[in-house]
This record gives C-alpha cells, sequence and structure tokens, in this order.
C-alpha cells in the first residue's frame, strides 16, 4: 500500500516531469491539459480528470470555450478550475485581437479563422459579431452585435451601419455561429447579408465576408458561392 508522503512524491515527480517536456516542447495536447490541471487543481493527482476532460471535449480550445455552468457539471471541476480555464479563453481571444488589430486580417487568414472559432466555438446560443476594418483592412472593433437563442440572432443592419459610419470603418465582416454543429447558412443567414451588402454598397464601404462558426468547422459565405 502506498502511503501519502510517497503517492505525493510520486505526483511531484510526474509533475515536475510534465514541466520538464514542456520546457522541451514535447508535450502532446492531453498533456498540456493535464499540466495546466495541476496548476488549476494544485493539491490533487489530476491525471484521471485530465483523461475524462480530454475525451469529452476532443480538444484544449473545445474545453476552454465551454460555458462555465458546463465545465463545472464535470466532476473534479469546481469553480476555481472553470474561471482558471475561462482566464486562458479571455487572454487567447485577447492575443488574436491584438493581432487582428496590427495586421490586415488578410494577412494570415488562419488568425483569423482560429479567433472565430475561439470566440464563438462550444457556444450554447447564437451570437452575431460585426467586426468592423479600417481602411487597411485592421480590426478597429469586435463588436457582440446581438445573442439569441440555440438557432436564430437578430441583425440589425441600420445599427451595423450607423457604428460603421461612427467608427469611420471602411470594412465589415459579419461573424456568427450554429450551436448545432454541421450546418451550414440559412436562408435568413443569407437574405440578411445581402441586405448587409447593399446598404453598405450605397456607403461605399467594403463587405469583407460573413464567416460561420459550426462546431470546430468556419464556413465562409463567399466561398460557397451563396450571395448574389
Amino acid at each position: 500500500m502506498i502511503k501519502d508522503d510517497d503517492l505525493k512524491s510520486l505526483q511531484t515527480g510526474h509533475r515536475a516531469r510534465l514541466r520538464q517536456k514542456f520546457r522541451d516542447n514535447q508535450l502532446t495536447e492531453y498533456e498540456i491539459l493535464e499540466l495546466l490541471l495541476t496548476y488549476a487543481i494544485p493539491r490533487r493527482d489530476v491525471r484521471a480528470l485530465s483523461r475524462q476532460l480530454y475525451k469529452k471535449y476532443g480538444n484544449i480550445q473545445r474545453l476552454i470555450s465551454a460555458p462555465v455552468d458546463d465545465l463545472m457539471k464535470n466532476d473534479g471541476i469546481k469553480e476555481n478550475a472553470a474561471t482558471f480555464f475561462k482566464l486562458i479563453h479571455k487572454i487567447t481571444e485577447m492575443e488574436y485581437r491584438i493581432t487582428l488589430g496590427e495586421q490586415p486580417i488578410f494577412y494570415n487568414n488562419e488568425k483569423l479563422i482560429n479567433y472565430c472559432k475561439i470566440l464563438l466555438a462550444g457556444k450554447a446560443t447564437e451570437e452575431f459579431h460585426i467586426l468592423y476594418l479600417d481602411g487597411n483592412h485592421k480590426l478597429i472593433l469586435d463588436e457582440l452585435h446581438s445573442v439569441g437563442t440555440v438557432n436564430w440572432a437578430a441583425v440589425y443592419v441600420r445599427e451595423i451601419v450607423k457604428m460603421a459610419l461612427d467608427l469611420n470603418a471602411r470594412c465589415i465582416v459579419m461573424v456568427h455561429n450554429h450551436p448545432t454543429v454541421g450546418t451550414s447558412f440559412s436562408t435568413q443567414d443569407v437574405e440578411i447579408t445581402a441586405d448587409l451588402m447593399d446598404a453598405l454598397k450605397k456607403l461605399d464601404i467594403e463587405f469583407f465576408d460573413h464567416l460561420l462558426v459550426t462546431g470546430d468547422i468556419v464556413l465562409s459565405i463567399k466561398a460557397l458561392n451563396l450571395l448574389r
């Protein structure tokens, strides 16, 4: 039978090895999650919990994107640990937003796609975000335009146009999510996009794209040739 002191020594040694592997850039994604948990829950062996969470969420991005209430439904995850993961999520979101404000969004399309995933993947209700860009296609503002239900969120063209004029924005990106994985743009999505495009065109403001986050996939309304 392993004594408490021996068990503590084993855990300490294991965590030290994880930290060394991290410094050597040799950790797998599963091990990164385990290392994160050692900081969120410092007085417990978290190996079983990390396996449980990785199996449920599939990757760290989905885990940190999950709402606090959802995270706390997992045995072993209490408010402190859930808040720890949401802090990581917020810092990641901020890093992408800073990058999009410093470089034109088409400079690194992967950054834009990852930002959309960080922003909306795992959300239980639909959200519409409007990205307002300057004349160099750099991010001025990411506005949470509306929050809806599991399958609908409102879009107000007049409000978007007014905000664009107030910010002196020269380009617009629409971003929203579908909580139901594997769904594409709805007919209503396409129609409201066309309405916004027409309104922006009259003001010589560019419409860059409408991006849809569905599961781990980000779809482009332009790439799918859905606009008239």
